[in-house]
This record gives structure tokens, C-alpha cells and sequence, in this order.
């Protein structure tokens, strides 16, 4: 018996079509519930292509592009997290542990607070750069951080400690340089600023879903090509080797994947606590031991958590809504404290 299929254990058939009906329910849910009432029947009859303009402008304009980008933005979360708990061996890993949510915060704060200015052709006057460029920049600063963990962690002799310890390190150093700019320079868009770095959907707008699309489709397709690799990085580099895969580079392609992930979700809706963090340890909770359902579920339930939690926020806040970083938050804690209880 290999290691690979020690880990694997026996398939549990229901908990995908499970899974399945649970994303169906929580999108219907999101799409029918919100801050204006909508009859059902009007929401129905915009979703087949008709209905009232009011209600095609909220349903298709407003609520529609948060859903769609909390999805994709809750499956990159999830799937980053959970490819960093993996092969740093580490079950508090996610990506504000490495660093990236810190080094798309800071990129975020210096966009917004200083020099982004172009100058117009043929013009003397400059413009400012337009609001959405922010998830490029915030996904750049997000990026650079994750290289810098990568090239520190391996100039150190690459090991899953020292990568955490890294990014722990250069988070915190990128985090008090961010809040040192806000503290002194931040009161001409400090509110732009507190809603980004609470973690929001409002306001996402398609361009956000498009933005964030092709990462999450290149992150599912690769998936499947790092799955061998991935399961052997939970053990030592000579177990690993043992089984013929490189791990420095297995390692450094799992790593690149989870900072791209990270890094684009956290540019188009914020730093969004949490969803990282649990997912992957309530996928591996109803998973078991079957380490092949423990993916798809985090795909999933990364979907499913954004969505409700987001639709809780527009619920209990109304016209004031809270942000989902906020509700990811709370409704985290008592979660993880429960799954660690039950932890062996």
C-alpha cells in the first residue's frame, strides 16, 4: 500500500450531490432574500428574461455580480488556504498568515492615498487613475509578498516552518507599514480604505466577476495536475522524494498557485478573514479521512460560506449592511473552536 492511498481512504458518495444541493440552495437564497423585497414571481420572471426594469436592474445589476464574485472570490479563499495548510503542514496557514493579504493591503493604501496619477495625452493636467485598477494593484502587492516569502524560504533552506515563519514575519512588518499610512495620511479616503480592508461585496459589479473568473478557472484546472504532488507534500522531502516527486519544485508550483489565488480574491473584495482559515478544516471534518473528497468540498463550501455569510450581512444590516469580513469573522470563531474540540 503507498502512502498516496493511505492518505485517500474509502469515497463517501453523498457528500458531493450534498454539497451540490446546499451551493444550489444558498445561491437561490441569495438571488430571492435581500434589502428591497421582490415578489418571487418578479424574480423568477427576470431570471427567464423578463420582468419589471426595476427589478432587472437590481437583480441583474446589483445582486447578481456580489453573488457571482463571492462565489468565485469564497472558492479561491478556500482553495488557497487550503493548498497552504497542505504543504506547509501548518493547520493555521491561510493567506494572511503568509503575508499576501498584507502585501495587497499595503499596495491598496498606497493607491489610494498617494502618487497614482497618468498624464493625458496631449495634455498638461494629469488623471487620476480610475477606482478599478485597485484589484490589479491589490493583486501586484499581494503577489510581490508571496515572492518575497518564496525566495526568503528558500535562501533560508526551504522548509514548511521557515515558510511560515517568513510569511508571519513579512506580514506584520507589511501590516504596520499599511496602518502607518492610513494613521497619517488616510483621512482623505479612509472610508474607501475601512471597506476594503473589512472585507465587502458591496458595490461588486460584474467587472469584478470577470476579473476574478480566469483565476479561478486556472486554479481549478491545475488542481487536478498537482493532486499526486500535493498529497505526498503533506509528508517529509525524503518521503516525498522516495515517491519520485521533486518537491522544490511541486513546492514552489502549489505555493505560486495559492498566492495567485489568494492575492486576486483579496483585490476584488477585500481581505476576507477566515473563509481560509475554516474551510478546509470543515472539508476535512465531513470529509474524514478521504483525503480526494477533502478538495471538492473546500471548492464548495468555500462558494456556500461567502454566499450566506454575505447574504446574512445584507440581512441583519439592511440599507446599513455589514460587511462579510465582519460576518466571516464571527460566525468563524465558534466554528473553528467547535471543529478543534472534535479534533483528535
Amino acid at each position: 500500500m503507498t502512502a498516496g492511498s493511505q492518505v485517500l481512504g474509502r469515497p463517501t458518495p453523498w457528500l458531493l450531490p450534498a454539497a451540490a444541493l446546499i451551493v444550489f440552495m444558498s445561491f437561490a437564497a441569495a438571488v430571492f432574500l435581500g434589502v428591497v423585497d421582490i415578489p418571487a414571481s418578479d424574480i423568477a420572471a427576470v431570471l427567464a428574461g423578463n420582468g419589471s426594469p426595476e427589478a432587472r436592474s437590481i437583480i441583474l445589476d446589483i445582486r447578481l455580480p456580489r453573488i457571482v464574485t463571492g462565489i468565485l472570490a469564497g472558492i479561491q479563499f478556500a482553495v488557497a488556504g487550503f493548498l497552504l495548510q497542505t504543504i506547509t503542514r501548518n493547520p493555521l496557514a491561510d493567506p494572511s498568515l503568509m503575508g499576501v493579504s498584507q502585501g495587497a493591503t499595503l499596495t491598496v493604501t498606497v493607491f489610494l492615498l498617494f502618487t497614482v496619477y497618468i498624464f493625458n495625452p496631449g495634455s498638461n493636467t494629469v488623471a487620476e487613475l480610475p477606482i478599478a485598477w485597485l484589484p490589479a494593484a491589490a493583486m501586484v502587492g499581494g503577489m510581490t509578498a508571496g515572492g518575497l516569502i518564496y525566495l526568503l524560504a528558500f535562501k533560508l533552506d526551504l522548509s514548511p516552518l521557515r515558510v511560515t515563519l517568513c510569511g508571519i514575519a513579512i506580514g506584520a512588518v507589511l501590516h504596520a507599514l499599511a496602518i502607518g499610512l492610513i494613521a497619517g495620511w488616510g483621512s482623505a479616503r479612509i472610508e474607501i480604505i475601512l471597506e476594503w480592508l473589512s472585507g465587502s461585496l458591496y458595490a461588486r459589479t460584474w467587472e469584478h466577476a470577470l476579473f476574478l473568473l480566469p483565476f479561478t478557472i486556472a486554479g481549478l484546472v491545475v488542481l487536478p495536475l498537482i493532486y499526486r504532488p500535493l498529497i505526498l507534500l503533506q509528508f517529509d522531502a525524503p518521503v516525498a522524494r522516495s515517491f519520485g516527486v521533486s518537491y522544490r519544485k511541486q513546492f514552489s508550483v502549489v505555493l505560486l498557485v495559492s498566492c495567485a489565488l489568494a492575492a486576486s480574491a483579496v483585490g476584488a473584495v477585500g481581505p476576507i478573514v477566515f473563509v481560509g482559515l475554516i474551510v478546509p478544516h470543515l472539508s476535512r471534518f465531513l470529509a474524514r479521512r478521504n483525503f480526494q473528497m477533502v478538495l471538492p468540498l473546500t471548492v464548495v463550501l468555500g462558494a456556500v460560506i461567502v454566499t450566506l455569510c454575505d447574504l446574512i450581512g445584507r440581512l441583519v444590516g439592511r440599507a446599513e449592511e455589514i460587511p462579510i469580513g465582519v460576518v466571516t469573522a464571527i460566525v468563524g470563531v465558534p466554528v473553528l473552536l467547535a471543529l478543534l474540540r472534535n479534533a483528535p
